[in-house]
């Protein structure tokens, strides 16, 4: 996918001399360049090596000089489109960056390689073109940008207005285009004057709005049909509700066709000349017309080299996707700060590593009266709280149990109702009714993570032996269960214990060879569930559920996500009680399932709300938010986490303490 730099002799990397001093200092450039086949050097180039520059920077002459000198190459340098949650100047290091050894994406002076992609790149491959269409409908639905830290809850103004696109001022592709205050002020009078009456809205750049760098438009721009805002807001929100766009070279032109519109444009950015814009100055090289899905395909798939930062590789634009959407799901909820109750001593530290990095997560012993920070809730604690987010473990927890204090690598967090309590909506549930339809793209994620989990053995907790020797028959596991779990409590009306379980699916199933598997909390001696019974023909103890599914016809539960994880493997189940996968068409269903659920998604779409919408995750080699495959990944690598007898006794000591609790509830 990525044009490669020419070999030295004996297939060495390509020596890369450099004269500023950001290569040297930015260990993320240095990274992306190295892994990319690029050696940085320092002093001077030889015949057959190439000089390093940094955009059109300040600095950038250093190395013309030189490289004009000896007569040597130059590889330009600039970040990428996808860059990060913030601007390069609050020191944010990028997911990616453009390599060009032909000139400036953004200077139309010279045909640089994104141009030459765009003019002589078939851009005619229905994979790569369906590629590029699932890429844009992220960014769209996921509000992702250049820079992506913006609060959803912000709202755009109301539809119906031209936008017209600031940028900073002395910026590079401004220059490159001949912007100046006069060729500003010209675009905000012709978009007056070509929309009578409508109400005109400047945008201002994010590191205006930040306070770096000034813009070319300022309150005397103002009047009763124009205004500026300066707010934080989605570039996609902004665009929905414009019915016209006017920009110089802003990234934002681009985005705006992405969005559907057709941008009048001042200057001659890379994406103008294409027949997708409605261009002041045309570029008479540029003669070939394409769609949206060719022009991003080239722009974004092709041209860049981007960087995955938990596998520390190169890969491609979908991967950056991913780490942005986990990336700015964390910024997004966290940034105001949180006050959070009901947590245990021991899971306060991690809580605090999830989710106090972009805000302050303070611990009380209830909701505050004060509503400046939202507040969270551990599930089950959080009867007593008003509009709080619902905190509980994620569905790929750990490589250990979370009774045996072993932290998770995900969780979930809900601000309607908890997944397990179907007595009240929640919002996994509205995930999985948003999921009844899914795009070629979510569907490919799914059926890629669901390979993933059954190549790897992957389920909840990642603990116990292989399955032993079962009898021959038709297989019906049976999962024990925490027989006080909230799940029952709140999801089973007749049947609430481990015993009726196995008795009523006897009863059903009198000749079928029953497996029983006790919950490993029980197992432990950490949780109440133990039975004694010989309704099973066999008892599996301590044996890892992954590998019992591939040898076992059917699942009957009361709420048990083992029943969630055979439906990935294709094995029946019955559930006797409502788990928040029962009700959508995919189950038999004995138990009495909330009639709200009427949506009938495939396995894949309550896959991709289940695992990929509805969780967080946590990478604990990074210390990062991370997408549902970083996780993966580090359960199927990771060995459990040692605990220790210290560990094991306030694990017990926690388990007694919350049956007494609910014993006297």
């Amino acid at each position: 996918m990525f044009p490669e730099p020419e070999s030295t002799a004996g297939g060495e990397r390509s020596r890369l001399f450099v004269y500023n001093g950001g290569f040297l200092t930015q260990r993320r450039v240095r990274r992306i360049l190295s892994l990319s086949g690029y050696d940085i050097r320092l002093g001077l180039p030889q015949h057959e090596d190439l000089v390093g520059v940094w955009g059109n920077s300040p600095t950038a002459h250093r190395g013309l000089t030189i490289a004009r000198k000896r007569d040597v190459p130059i590889l330009r340098v600039e970040d990428a489109f996808l860059r990060s949650l913030q601007p390069g100047r609050s020191g944010e290091a990028s997911l990616g960056l453009l390599l060009d050894r032909a000139g400036l994406h953004f200077d139309p002076t010279t045909q640089s390689d994104l141009e030459t992609l765009l003019t002589t790149h078939p851009l005619d491959d229905t994979a790569l073109l369906d590629r590029a269409r699932g890429a844009i409908a992220r960014l769209r639905e996921l509000h992702l940008s250049k820079y992506s830290a913006y609060d959803l809850d912000q709202p755009p103004p109301e539809p119906g207005y031209v936008l017209v696109i600031d940028q900073t001022q002395g910026d590079a592709a401004v220059t490159a285009s001949h912007g100046d205050y006069a060729r500003f002020r010209e675009m905000l009078v012709i978009a007056q004057e070509e929309n009578p009456g409508a109400r005109v809205i400047i945008k201002s750049h994010p590191e205006t709005t930040a306070g770096h760098r000034k813009g070319y438009f300022s309150d005397q721009d103002l009047s009763d049909r124009v205004s500026i805002l300066h707010r934080p807001i989605s570039p996609w929100s902004l665009l929905e509700g414009a019915i016209g766009v006017y920009t110089l070279s802003s990234q934002m032109g681009f985005e705006a066709i992405l969005a559907g519109h057709k941008p009048r444009v001042f200057g001659q950015p890379f994406y103008s000349g294409w027949g997708l814009t409605q261009d002041d100055i045309s570029l008479p090289r540029r003669q070939r017309n394409l769609t949206r899905a060719q022009l991003f395909a080239a722009t974004m798939i092709l041209y860049p080299r981007w960087y995955d930062p938990y596998q520390d590789c190169l890969c491609e634009l979908e991967t950056v996707i991913d780490t942005l959407e986990a990336q700015t799901r964390a910024w997004r909820q966290d940034h105001k700060g949180w006050t959070a109750s009901g947590m245990r001593v021991w899971k306060r530290r991690r809580l605090q590593r999830i989710f106090g990095q972009h805000g302050k997560l303070r611990f009380t012993s209830e909701q505050p009266k004060d509503t400046t920070h939202p507040h969270m809730a551990w599930a089950s604690q959080a009867r007593d709280t008003l509009s709080a987010t619902r905190v509980e473990d994620g569905f790929l927890r750990s490589c250990g149990l979370g009774a045996e204090l072993v932290p998770p690598l995900s969780l979930v967090t809900d601000d309607i109702g908890i997944y397990y309590d179907p007595t009240h909506p929640s919002r996994l549930e509205e995930w999985i009714t948003a999921r009844e339809t899914l795009r070629p793209d979510q569907r490919l994620r799914s059926e890629r993570l669901i390979a993933r989990l059954l190549s790897d053995g992957l389920s909840k907790y990642n603990v116990g032996s292989p399955a032993p020797d079962l009898p021959k028959g038709h297989r019906i596991l049976v999962p024990g269960q925490v027989e006080d779990d909230a799940s029952i409590r709140l999801g089973t009306s007749n049947i609430r214990n481990n015993l009726d379980l196995l008795r009523v699916t006897r009863e059903a199933n009198p000749d079928a060879v029953l497996i029983y598997k006790p919950h490993p909390d029980v197992e432990a001696g950490l949780r109440e569930g133990k039975i004694e019974s010989n309704l099973a023909d066999i008892v599996v103890k301590r044996t890892d559920p992954a590998t019992l599914m591939s040898q076992v016809d059917e699942v009957w539960t009361m709420t048990s996500l083992l029943g969630f994880e055979a439906l990935l493997r294709g094995v029946k189940v019955t559930t006797l009680g409502a788990p928040f996968y029962a009700g959508w068409g995919l189950t038999t269903d004995l138990g009495a399932v909330p009639a709200r659920r009427g949506a009938q998604p495939s396995l894949m779409g309550l896959v991709h709300a289940t695992l990929i919408d509805y969780p967080r995750y946590f990478d604990p080699v990074t210390g990062q938010a991370c997408p549902v495959e970083i996780a993966v990944e580090r359960l199927a690598h990771g060995a459990p986490t040692a605990t220790g007898p210290m560990n094991r006794l306030l694990s017990k000591l926690q388990g007694m303490m919350a049956t007494h609790a609910r014993w006297w509830r």
